[in-house]
């Protein structure tokens, strides 16, 4: 078995955890290959005896992978997306963070997840995935033109609301009045979608949602639409250019650039032990439906 192996930071409190998870799959000899800069994080605060192989880029990356481990919270596996791309590798997502929704193995039980994964007993969760391409065509994107949670469009360095007229398979729908509009798929529903009061939506459900951010009109509510919908935005405002993020990668566009947004041609793989699920989740992480009374 080949894994790979991926986090943004160190956290001391994590050292234990870390060292039990590289413990653990050396002992069942499991081929590992670490992210070259948190591979020397590692090096600068743990004495480990031995070699570990590294990547630093996606073109490092194929299909011998079996298997993908992010060390950290949620923002960790957003990241983590980047390298992985299309590859279809499971990621599994170990909570050293705060929330870690997305992240569900927590550090503490650690060695027995480790080893429901090395027996196959967990499932794979598809994630959509929602992509992005711009009129006129700009390289501003790269190749990371796509988001596991969402696409958000919003004002820059001013206090003034921006102008969203949004399109879906090129009918008109409305133009928001707000400070900026959220396209979230199912996955990033619980995010910051949910935060301006978007809908929870099930991971395998095939829709996304529109959510604007701070509307200046109150009939201005979360559109759920199918995730087969082309989305189109024209932004205008007092300013002469907006930001769009992906995740948590934030870019800036002129206002004469027009934004399409539609579901990727490809998902991402997320491992679910086999007693758990997204269900369980909402419980357990939003406290979902909980009531002291009862």
């Amino acid at each position: 078995m080949k894994i790979g192996i991926y986090g943004q930071f160190y956290h001391p409190n994590s050292s234990i955890y870390i060292q039990q998870l590289l413990e653990t799959l050396d002992k069942n000899n499991v081929e590992v290959v670490i992210e070259k800069n948190f591979l020397e994080l590692i090096h600068l605060h743990e004495d480990i005896d031995k070699s570990y192989s590294h990547f630093s880029t996606f073109e490092e990356l194929d299909h011998s992978y079996d298997l993908f481990f992010s060390i950290g919270g949620d923002g960790t596996i957003l990241k983590t997306i980047t390298y992985v791309r299309d590859l279809g590798i499971p990621i599994a997502g170990i909570n050293t963070g705060r929330l870690g929704f997305l992240a569900t193995i927590q550090k503490e039980e650690i060695k027995d997840s480790i080893e429901l994964i090395l027996n196959q007993r967990y499932y794979i969760s598809p994630r959509t995935l929602v992509t992005i391409k711009t009129i006129p065509e700009t390289e501003e994107f790269g190749v990371l033109n796509f988001a596991m949670n969402e696409i958000a469009v919003s004002r820059r360095n001013t206090t003034s609301m921006i102008t969203v007229h949004t399109s879906l398979n090129e009918e008109f729908l409305t133009s928001y009045w707000a400070d900026g509009l959220i396209v979230s798929t199912p996955t990033g529903s619980t995010g910051y979608s949910l935060s301006c009061g978007g809908p929870v939506i099930m991971p395998d459900a095939e829709s996304m949602v529109l959510t604007p951010i701070a509307p200046h009109n109150l009939n201005a509510r979360p559109l759920v639409i199918p995730d087969n919908t082309e989305i189109k935005l024209q932004i205008s405002g007092r300013e002469d250019d907006y930001l769009v993020s992906l995740d948590s990668r934030i870019h800036t566009l002129p206002n004469d650039t027009t934004v399409i947004i539609k579901k990727a041609p490809f998902k991402i793989n997320m491992v679910v032990l086999e007693d758990d699920n997204f269900l369980k989740t909402l419980r357990k992480k939003m406290l979902w439906g909980e009531d002291k009374r009862n």
